[in-house]
């Protein structure tokens, strides 16, 4: 497989991205966001422009509707919160209903939560098991934090609304969100390209072949100097 460079036609396609904060008790001022700020300087660090961010409540229509309009619009969309254990919690099943395909019990997922509760000495219990509820054909975040992963289905990027296991789910993403760009093009966000971007291979100096290297290399800084960021408090 060749790689695009930085001179090549994909490179002059700007990526877009929409960010989703999904969370009643965001909304009444119960918990106070401290995810946008974040996502932000992130996605701005690895030359990606995000474009809106919006903030729902825990509603079925309230979230299928804008996945739906958003992923049609954006290269990717990022969405936070709604996908723990509690009865609230249902960011899942839209998503899922946004795409029209099932709820499935992952193996993949089902494995890592076996292997975390077998690491940490809890209990494999029905809310955990509960966790392992995914879209059919979704692809898994890696949580080093708490386990449960997210996923990634077309364009869209489901991560937890917990600050600490979002961030460690935008830095299993890092690398692979440059990979994926060509095919999220493709899912109706093409036309909104129009101006050249720094690719995420360039963004360090280095050519796109190197980029993994680069990001291997920013992983081992500590995390409130990453990528240049200043952690969102």
């Amino acid at each position: 497989m060749i790689m695009p460079t930085a001179d090549s036609s994909a490179s002059k396609e700007v990526v877009t991205a929409a960010l989703l904060v999904i969370g009643s008790k965001i909304l009444s001022g119960r918990t106070k966001d401290q995810n946008i700020g974040y996502v932000a300087e992130y996605l701005t660090a690895v030359g990606i422009d995000l474009k809106e961010v919006r903030v729902v409540g825990d509603e079925e229509r309230a979230i299928v509707d804008p996945v739906n309009a958003l992923r049609h619009r954006y290269t990717y969309v990022f969405t936070t919160g709604g996908i723990g254990p509690t009865h609230g919690d249902i960011t899942v099943d839209c998503v899922a209903k946004a795409f029209g395909v099932p709820i499935e019990s992952d193996p993949r997922a089902l494995a890592i939560l076996h292997e975390w509760v077998k690491t940490t000495g809890a209990e494999m219990n029905e809310a955990r098991m509960g966790l392992t509820r995914l879209p059919k054909g979704a692809d898994l975040i890696l949580n080093k934090v708490s386990g449960a992963p997210g996923f990634w289905i077309g364009n869209v990027i489901v991560m937890a609304g917990v600050p600490s296991i979002m961030q460690a789910m935008l830095d299993e993403l890092a690398p692979k969100l440059y990979d994926r760009r060509s095919h999220a093009l493709g899912n109706g966000a093409r036309g909104c390209a129009r101006r050249r971007h720094r690719p995420l291979g360039s963004f360090w100096g280095v050519s796109v072949a190197g980029s993994r290297g680069a990001l291997d290399r920013v992983a081992q800084i500590p995390r409130p100097f990453r990528l240049g960021l200043t952690r969102v408090l």
